[in-house]
């Protein structure tokens, strides 16, 4: 069955980094569009950046770019969201989706 399994969400301060990684199984991750999204308490979930299947194309929401940056390694099947300069209004978990199918998200809480 499909699985999208998110790890390397945490707690950091303002101005800090983290990196997600979504481990993808199931399917054929080479051929699909991966998507991270995020949601915060009390808001809808946005759509934060988007990779296409050979990693060529990429877009991300105006809140992020510049500051995000989507990848993936097919070899792995899995794709990656480095986020940098973090700031409070990123708190949200994130979710890896491919799809029709959702991972069940990592917490990230950006916080002094």
């Amino acid at each position: 069955q499909v699985q999208l399994v998110e790890s390397g969400g945490g707690l950091v301060q303002p101005g800090g980094s983290l990196r997600l990684s979504c481990a993808a199984s199931g399917f054929t991750f080479s051929s699909a569009f991966m998507r991270w999204y995020r949601q915060a308490p009390g808001k809808e979930r946005e759509l934060v950046a988007i990779i296409s299947s050979a990693g060529g194309g990429t877009n991300y929401a105006d809140s992020v770019k510049g500051r995000f940056t989507i990848s993936r390694d097919n070899a792995k099947s899995t794709v990656y969201l480095q986020m940098n300069r973090l700031k409070p209004e990123d708190t949200a978990v994130y979710y890896c989706n491919a799809g029709i199918y959702w991972g069940q998200g990592t917490q990230v809480t950006v916080s002094s």
